[in-house]
């Protein structure tokens, strides 16, 4: 009976039999099975005890199998979702750095570089004399910078001649003002942090490229971002 009733529930049973016949049915250190008012217990009865006992004591392994593969299921259409959710994020936070910068250049152009635009977010960011205020947020004031998944860069833009010597800049900036720049945002981990990358320019016009590459000045493969 011990034999059949393993193969039933999986698990080990002890079956100890006594001189007379009589027998007790162990699972563990616990009895659950023996003699009883009206005689020896059928192996249905002993079975049914032993799955009581095992179902108070803890789960089977085929049930804790089943549990981890219902968690792996959920993870697996879960992390995709995430992943997507955390670029989708990213590249919100890359596009409105360039309309910062954008912006910025815009403010630094009337109003500091004498309708020269900066050729760094070092420049951009610097403070004028009296004001502790830069033209851009102090999250942007390093050109390579890495913020929310994206490198952001800016630079003067092909062609660009001198608007206004450096020493005639109201914030004393590091390079001349010139009459155009360019800004670029791309993701540190293609896939990762972001799948598209950015760009834009004295235009204002943003673009983006789905490949995630460095959009080159020009724009050349880039299309308008809606």
């Amino acid at each position: 009976m011990a034999a059949s009733i393993k193969k039933e529930v999986g698990s080990d049973v002890d079956l100890v039999e006594g001189s007379r016949g009589e027998f007790t049915v162990w699972v563990g250190e616990k009895q659950v099975a023996g003699k009883g008012p009206t005689g020896f217990p059928s192996e249905p009865d002993v079975v049914s005890a032993v799955r009581r006992a095992l179902g108070a004591s803890g789960f089977t392994l085929i049930e804790l199998l089943i549990v981890v593969a219902i968690i792996g299921v959920i993870a697996a259409i879960a992390v995709p979702g995430l992943l997507r959710a955390r670029m989708s994020g990213n590249e919100a936070s890359a596009i409105g750095s360039l309309r910062a910068i954008n912006s910025g250049e815009s403010i630094y152009a009337s109003s500091c570089g004498l309708n020269g635009y900066a050729q760094s977010l070092e420049d951009l960011a610097q403070a004028p004399p009296g004001s502790t205020q830069g033209f851009i947020s102090p999250d942007l004031a390093t050109t390579g910078i890495v913020k929310s998944g994206y490198i952001v860069n800016l630079a003067a833009d092909t062609g660009a001649v001198t608007i206004t010597l450096k020493a005639n800049t109201c914030n004393g900036a590091a390079a001349d003002a010139v009459s155009g720049y360019y800004a670029e945002a791309h993701p540190a981990t293609v896939g990762s942090t972001g799948q598209r990358s950015f760009a834009t320019d004295t235009r204002a016009t943003l673009y983006f490229l789905n490949t995630g590459g460095v959009i080159p000045k020009g724009m050349a493969g880039a299309s308008p971002l809606q």
